[in-house]
């Protein structure tokens, strides 16, 4: 038996990590946020059933004292412009120094060099990032800007946040089967009623898990799309194939940029429109965008 488990790795165990866990047909079976290893490990112990592949957003392998890792400045020259790429990870921060994920695979006794295919009697780890994984899967010319970002409100970030759902549904739902899941329900709801920052922050780190157990899942396919940049010896973040389309300047929301100016009485009037006509707000948007040529 094989499971899939996805964690949106904090720094340290003050702030959220998210929790992701799919059986062994790839169905979604729990999601949680923790904050502290031992309730990880409780996670894994209770979801990740046999061998586990497990897809972690945060540094796995970082050996230099100073500046960036190689594999984060390939990833920048692939999607920097897709405003998706990493931050500089080094020994020299605290945090870092040794890495949290590096010790929770050791602890719980996970393979985290790439080159390691899961397979019977290995349970593995692979270092992701979910924003140039959505680029490329969901075939975005700039990343999904739900992240708190100064310019950012509320509403335009709960727009956000729902194009990305339905983006997870449209993407995932072989194998995940989201729209059938209670919690999935749950997320959602508490995502369309977000008025404020924190009411999007109870629930952003449980889906960047779920997006990484269905990388683990990907990860685990003989034909998967996902690749290595870097290695095991100087760190390494696991991607799927460069971007299809061109960098765009505009948000990758459709109608984020205009919700920003419109405000927060107006996208409600968008969403219960899209509502009565049985549409996602992407969806309303889009036409509307349409029919304006």
């Amino acid at each position: 038996m094989v499971t899939y488990l996805g964690v949106d790795l904090a720094w340290g165990e003050r702030n959220r990590t998210g929790l992701a866990a799919l059986d062994e047909s790839g169905r979604l079976v729990a999601s949680s946020t923790v904050r502290t290893d031992d309730e990880i490990k409780e996670f894994v112990d209770q979801h990740g059933r046999g061998d586990v592949v497990v897809a972690i957003d945060a540094p796995l392998v970082v050996p230099n004292e100073t500046g960036r890792r190689e594999c984060e400045a390939l990833l920048q020259a692939e999607f920097g412009r897709y405003d998706a790429g990493a931050h500089s990870s080094n020994r020299s921060r605290p945090w870092l120094n040794p890495p949290r994920g590096e010790v929770l695979a050791n602890r719980l006794g996970w393979d985290v060099d790439p080159t390691v295919s899961p397979g019977p009697g290995r349970s593995v780890a692979i270092e992701v990032y979910p924003h140039p994984a959505m680029v490329t899967l969901f075939d975005l010319d700039r990343v999904l800007p739900y992240k708190n970002k100064p310019g950012r409100t509320t509403a335009s970030r709960r727009s956000a946040f729902l194009v990305l759902l339905d983006a997870m549904e449209e993407l995932c739902e072989e194998p995940m089967r989201l729209r059938t899941q209670a919690r999935w329900a749950e997320v959602r709801t508490v995502i369309t009623a977000a008025e404020r920052p924190m009411h999007l922050a109870a629930v952003e780190d449980e889906v960047d898990a779920i997006f990484c157990a269905y990388l683990a899942w990907l990860w685990a396919r003989q034909d998967s799309a996902l690749r290595v940049l870097g290695d095991a010896r100087a760190g390494y973040i696991v991607v799927p194939g460069p971007p299809r389309r061109a960098p765009g300047r505009r948000s990758a929301v459709p109608g984020g940029a205009v919700t920003v100016q419109l405000g927060h009485e107006i996208w409600e009037r968008v969403h219960k429109a899209a509502e009565q006509r049985g549409l996602t707000d992407a969806e309303l948007i889009a036409k509307a965008l349409d029919a304006l040529g």
